[in-house]
């Protein structure tokens, strides 16, 4: 990604964490909330996506150069996701204590470009949680890439974006032990940026928190994001289209930013009935 488009971006977001608080962004609204956004907005998202995966080495274009990413990165990213993994567990075990149930921890499988799961093959440049045998993969490079270069925009090193991206994996996990499961992707996945915001909202709590990290999270979320889909010439086929995109997606920029909000300023409760205490 060059340095003027990520910068752009990273402005965008800046502006929307000065605005105010968020009401979780429901699965009803998401095909309504494009209306809301500039028309480049969510392509430029999705280039920004594939432009962290270009950095991680994989299909790098030589007409927009991305950052190399060491092993001494990989192995500093690696550590940091180890520590979070702890503070996720540690959490989400005393959350599950205060309803009456038991967390059972997922595991946490590193690799590098595809492997195959219980859940299929898993690609490059991707996380994901599988609940067939309760582990998240993570492909470490990456993670890795991901936080050096939103790191290298910020003038942080970039980790909570990469912890981010655990956190939100640790959330299906959550969500699905706890008994949440809808049919529609986009509920599944708004439900789990909100439980990854109330890990922020945690460490926060916890004094774990370095200067810059919240804003590295909410713009490792821009970058999470899916575009919208593109639209033809017949309306009503559109309309049906654009729900339909929005019930199965991540979500747009600012809806995963949203989702992330909520739990960070509400907590778990915000994310799941299931946390809300009598």
């Amino acid at each position: 990604m060059t340095p003027g488009r990520l910068r752009r971006l990273a402005l965008q977001v800046s502006a929307t964490l000065a605005l105010g608080a968020f009401a979780p962004a429901s699965a009803g609204a998401a095909a309504h909330a494009d209306a809301l956004v500039p028309p480049d907005t969510a392509a430029r998202a999705s280039r920004a996506r594939s432009d962290v995966a270009a950095a991680s080495g994989y299909g790098a274009d030589a007409s927009d150069p991305a950052e190399p990413v060491s092993l001494r990165d990989i192995a500093a990213s690696n550590a940091k996701v180890k520590m979070a993994y702890s503070a996720l567990m540690d959490m989400w075990g005393s959350h599950f204590d205060d309803v009456g149930a038991t967390f059972e921890a997922p595991r946490l499988l590193r690799y590098r470009g595809t492997v195959r799961t219980a859940c299929g093959v898993m690609p490059q440049n991707n996380a994901a949680y599988c609940p067939q045998r309760n582990a998240i993969y993570f492909d470490e490079v990456f993670i890795a890439a991901t936080a050096k270069h939103v790191g290298s925009e910020l003038g942080t090193d970039g980790d909570m974006a990469a912890v981010g991206i655990i956190a939100h994996e640790v959330g299906h996990a959550v969500a699905i032990q706890m008994g949440y499961a809808s049919r529609f992707t986009y509920a599944n996945e708004a439900a789990a940026d909100c439980l990854a915001g109330a890990f922020a909202r945690q460490s926060r709590h916890d004094g774990a928190l370095e200067p810059g990290d919240i804003e590295e999270a909410f713009l490792g979320m821009a970058l999470a994001a899916d575009p919208a889909p593109a639209a033809t010439l017949v309306s009503r086929g559109d309309e049906r289209r654009q729900v339909r995109a929005a019930l199965m997606s991540h979500g747009t920029r600012e809806q995963r930013m949203q989702n992330f909000r909520a739990g960070l300023e509400r907590g778990p409760s915000a994310c799941l009935a299931h946390f809300e205490l009598n």
